[in-house]
């Protein structure tokens, strides 16, 4: 995983030099600065390509992953007419190698992503037919002068592209990079590409999927559930580099690396997972994953934090994250923590269990859900949200640090699978939203009974969901909302909706956030690529998002 960048003229004509910071700049010259905002994202190598007469500047900032000694990128065609710039991870790509082997006689990749330009090649932009994984990419064709810009389906990468005041594309993996210059700018959508002339992009959704616009009947097979998440990661398991797990004790974190232990054993018995957890000394989270620990023989390691260092970091997090959402900004601190602590030890990828909430609907709020079609909606919903929560977050956080973090639970055919099984199988029990059938099914109910033998003590995998940034301690979000809270008087909490108009805080945690944000990330544009995470109000849930809010929580530990 890594960074990318990319200036493209909007007629594809040369980038005259620039102003900048009181000295004219070339092209390169801003591209690289530019880029370097992000370089935390790619610290083994930095890549430029230039296509000087068409106005095209290409840079990559490299996390050796996969083909270490030979995927440095931009990467290029045998013929020299194509570059790309790809941050992710193709899963697939040694079945693809030898597809594309077989018909040319030869090939041997360079990295996992070289595959996208051969496919491209071959199939143009139905080469998404064709690819798994998670993946943000910018491919230019020399000799059409074509621009294929795509981000994978669920937006497990983090992408955005703007425009300046002439017109130019500007591309890259965080905003920081581009949102001193584009008076247009987006959050690039999860399942899209666009494709042409670089003054007119054909914009295309590539993902298409029943489940989103009609409510699944298909009943949940658990030895189907189970051979698909095994499957998943499975394929998420290759890397050339030293890998471990998250583990915060939760079902989602410890069945991946319950899992990712199980398959590695298969060629080495004596294989152990490094997993790692991290909390306030005494955290809830601690002893559930010192029993997974223990229980799959891993090398273990606990994180514990003090609220005063934590609070420290909370304009780091922010400029890292490039967002003010409540939610994401609680979580991120203690897993910022984590990560930096993490990549300390030479590990460069690890495994986490993002996503399975969104899926399976694992938040606590479900328990409010009124009925069979509204609870498949919202999880719809939050699957398309992802990339803004959840996803924006597990990798921001990780590569801020330079590491890499893969979400086996949002594999798109394991997806595609979990969502098209019937709600009714999915819901979390009570009596108001099962409609007297039955007192109590705990959420997450299918996933737990498909691994109900020899993956995890009963003690996690019945454990009720306890939301990251509660379970690293409870005192940690009484703390931070405090600290945040106390940052804002009365009066300036009364201008919030003059100041923001755009997503007015409605707390004064959420407008100190806002204010921080405003501050590194100035303007309407930036403000608007953030979306808030709430529970759904309208079911009667409180608009704190922390899981302690909701009457669900441990009433039925």
């Amino acid at each position: 995983m890594c960074g990318i960048f990319a200036i493209i003229s909007k007629d594809g004509q040369p980038i005259e030099p620039k102003m900048y910071h009181g000295r004219l700049h070339s092209l390169r010259e801003i591209a690289y600065r530019q880029s370097g905002k992000q370089r935390h994202r790619g610290p083994d190598y930095t890549g430029v390509k230039l296509v000087q007469d068409d106005g095209v500047a290409l840079l990559h900032e490299r996390l050796a992953i996969v083909g270490v000694q030979t995927g440095h990128q931009p990467l290029l065609s045998e013929d020299g007419n194509i570059l790309l710039v790809a941050n992710g991870e193709i899963y697939n790509y040694l079945e693809q190698s030898a597809e594309i082997a077989k018909k040319r006689g030869h090939y041997k990749p360079k990295s996992d992503c070289n595959v996208i330009i051969e496919l491209y090649e071959e199939y143009g932009v139905n080469l998404f037919e064709y690819i798994t994984g998670m993946f943000a990419f910018v491919l230019y064709d020399k000799h059409t002068k074509n621009v294929l810009i795509a981000r994978d389906p669920f937006g497990i990468i983090p992408m955005y592209i703007g425009e300046d005041a002439s017109g130019n594309i500007w591309v890259s993996s965080e905003m920081k990079c581009i949102v001193e210059f584009c008076t247009k700018l987006e959050s690039f959508p999860p399942g899209e590409y666009r494709y042409g002339q670089p003054g007119n992009l054909e914009r295309k959704k590539f993902f298409h999927e029943r489940w989103v616009t009609e409510i699944p009947n298909i009943e949940a097979d658990l030895s189907i559930l189970r051979a698909r998440l095994e499957s998943a990661v499975r394929t998420h398991l290759h890397c050339d580099v030293s890998f471990g797990a998250l583990l915060s004790g939760g079902v989602d974190s410890s069945l991946i690396a319950s899992i990712a232990t199980k398959l590695r054993r298969e060629r080495d018995p004596t294989f152990k997972l490094k997993t790692f957890s991290v909390g306030l000394r005494n955290a809830p989270d601690f002893q559930a994953a010192k029993l997974v620990a223990d229980y799959i023989g891993s090398d273990h390691t606990e994180i514990i934090f003090e609220i005063a260092d934590a609070l420290d970091g909370i304009r780091d997090i922010i400029y890292h994250l490039e967002t003010y959402d409540v939610t994401t900004v609680r979580c991120s601190i203690p897993m910022l923590l984590l990560t930096r602590y993490i990549k300390s030890t030479g590990i460069k990828m690890i495994l986490s269990g993002e996503g399975a909430d969104e899926i399976f609907g694992g938040y606590l709020y479900f328990f409010k859900s009124p009925n069979y079609v509204e609870f498949h909606k919202e999880l719809v919903s939050r699957v398309q949200q992802l990339n803004l929560s959840d996803c924006l977050r597990a990798n921001k956080v990780a590569m801020a640090k330079g590491v890499e973090l893969r979400v086996p639970f949002l594999d798109t055919a394991f997806v595609n699978y979990v969502m098209s099984i019937r709600p009714e199988d999915k819901i979390p029990g009570s009596l108001n939203c099962l409609g007297g059938t039955q007192k109590y099914r705990i959420e997450k109910h299918i996933l737990r009974a498909a691994f109900a033998k020899d993956f995890l003590p009963d003690a996690v995998l019945w454990r009720q969901k306890e939301q990251f940034s509660d379970g690293v301690g409870y005192d940690w979000i009484d703390t931070i909302r405090k600290t945040a809270t106390s940052h804002v008087s009365d009066v300036e909490f009364s201008t919030a909706a003059t100041r923001f108009p755009i997503n007015t805080p409605t707390t004064k945690e959420a407008f100190y956030y806002r204010s921080v944000f405003e501050e590194m990330f100035p303007g309407q544009a930036a403000a608007d690529t953030v979306k808030r995470w709430l529970p759904r109000l309208d079911w009667g849930c409180p608009e704190d998002p922390s899981g302690r809010a909701q009457s669900a929580h441990q009433v039925h530990q």
